[in-house]
């Protein structure tokens, strides 16, 4: 089983930065593929990126490329998400998520593990 704890999140306002970090612990997750989702309200889950195990080919949504960044420490097992130039459309829950598959996937029916979620809020 793997565990996802996810953290960082908060309330900013437009044109902040906020880091997510989200940590992972459990049989093999250090060699899943991780990445973060988000979830407006009454809105569907949606991607916002994933890194392979190795810290290597991060993969966004084109609408998040230029303004967030993911990065992963793999000794501590670990994924970031750096979110600059924050916009109230940005306000969200962010989850993390983890997928055994060998190759990044944006669909959200292929991450089997899931953190709790966390509130980030953008005040305009």
């Amino acid at each position: 089983q793997v565990q996802l704890v996810e953290s960082g999140g908060g309330l900013v306002q437009a044109g902040d930065s906020l880091r997510l970090s989200c940590a992972a612990s459990g049989r093999g997750s250090s060699n899943y593929i991780m990445g973060w989702f988000r979830q407006a309200p009454g809105k569907e889950r949606e991607f916002v990126a994933a890194i392979s195990w190795t810290g290597g080919s991060p993969t966004y949504e084109d609408s998040m490329k230029g303004r967030f960044t993911i990065s992963r420490d793999v000794p501590l097992n670990t994924i970031y998400l750096q979110m600059n130039s924050l916009k109230p459309e940005d306000t969200a829950v962010y989850y993390c998520a983890a997928t055994s598959r060998r190759y990044i996937t944006m669909r959200r029916d292929e991450y089997a593990y899931w953190g709790q979620g966390t509130q980030v809020t953008v005040s305009s």
